[in-house]
């Protein structure tokens, strides 16, 4: 019976030393030629991939390299504007006219309010005794002295009261992402973003990292909300027409191999790095994983291959991570996670040895019954 167990023993010892189920690849493997154009004898494999090492030396270079993994968007910078209107089409304008002569064409008591009138889509508005007037594109002061030099010609005692109210030509829509989502008026053309923010409410709360859009015309503009918190050169002021909404990161990245967790992530942060993805994920497996082989795929595109200054040699870059030395673990921390980026931990060569360690002793065990 002895000697069975014992064969039994040698038996498992032998496959298991044929090859021993693993969960990740050597970093030998994964950054191997096996995808490399045939070289001729003696010569070097042409790799389609390039290879950096993240740490003090590179970085530099490395961040200055294009950004993928997102459409990036342009955002103007704020500029300071005259506090008051620019009466648009679609505007109220209510008007009282003033006239100290007795007897007065607007009534005894001198004072005549009229009734409110909606600017034209043309711009203009009716006044009694003068008729239709383009006030569009003028500040309410502006509009009140246009319309009482015109009205003195008739009265020449006459004198303007004017109020706008906003219409649609002044307001923005705050479309969605908001916790009060609506139009909102824009009683001057210095209403900051951030101001019609407060009175929205700010963004939702069950976006993770909130982007900004501003559609404006034709163009779309975009920038995420805690930069915009944080600059006060991008507090822009809105126009009237503006529509904004806010939308989650949809940036994702992948962790695969000896890392604490396999799966697709989203973007918690804007500016999220390589460590602090790694602590996301559970960091690495402390039974198989190989610290010194953290490995992060990256394909850029085309356009944006250069000389390895400007931008990478080739599309396919592999980026290596030594998390057992500082200037590693330091340069994780500024090494920025990208989107659709892969997070792949590499198997540490003691991982196989360990397994068969431990499945030699429980077979021992099992023979002498211990």
């Amino acid at each position: 019976m002895l000697g069975q167990k014992f064969v039994a023993v040698i038996a498992c010892c032998a496959l298991a030393s044929c090859g021993l189920p693993r969960g990740a690849g050597f970093q030998s493997e994964v950054l191997a030629a096996s995808n490399a154009n045939t070289a001729a004898a003696g010569e070097e494999p042409v790799y389609d991939f390039a290879v950096y090492e993240v740490g003090r030396d590179t970085l530099p270079v490395l961040q200055g390299w294009p950004v993928t993994g997102q459409q990036t968007r342009p955002w103007p910078l704020a500029q300071e504007q005259p506090a008051s209107l620019l009466i648009a089409p679609g505007d109220t304008v209510q008007m009282t006219i003033w006239d100290a002569e007795e007897d007065s064409i607007f009534g005894p008591a001198g004072i005549t309010p009229l009734q409110p009138t909606s600017v034209s889509s043309d711009g203009r508005i009716f006044v009694p005794y003068i008729g239709n007037l383009q006030i569009s594109g003028m500040s309410p002061a502006t509009a009140r002295t246009r319309i009482e030099e015109e009205l003195i010609r008739t009265v020449p005692s006459a004198q303007v009261q004017l109020e706008v109210e906003p219409g649609r030509g002044n307001t923005a829509n705050l479309a969605s992402g908001f916790s009060a989502p609506g139009l909102y008026p824009l009683p001057d053309r210095n209403v900051k973003i951030l101001d019609l923010f407060s009175q929205a409410g700010g963004p939702s709360p069950e976006l993770r990292s909130p982007q900004v859009r501003l559609v404006r015309g034709s163009q779309t503009f975009g920038i995420p909300f805690e930069r915009l918190l944080k600059e006060p050169q991008f507090n822009i002021a809105v126009r009237g027409g503006d529509r904004i909404f806010i939308e989650d990161d949809e940036r994702k990245f992948i962790a695969l191999g000896a890392t604490g967790a396999q799966a697709i992530f989203d973007f918690p942060e804007t500016e999220f790095s390589a460590l602090e993805a790694l602590s996301l994920v559970g960091g690495v497996n402390a039974g198989s994983a190989n610290p010194e082989g953290i490995l992060i795929l990256r394909e850029y595109a085309p356009s944006a291959v250069s000389d390895g200054i400007k931008g990478p040699p080739k599309e396919r870059v592999v980026f290596t991570i030594d998390l057992t030395t500082a200037d590693g673990l330091f340069s994780a921390g500024n090494f920025m996670l990208e989107g659709d980026d892969l997070i792949y931990g590499t198997e540490s060569a003691l991982g196989p040895a360990l397994t068969l360690f431990s499945l030699t002793n429980t077979l021992g065990r099992l023979v002498t019954g211990n």
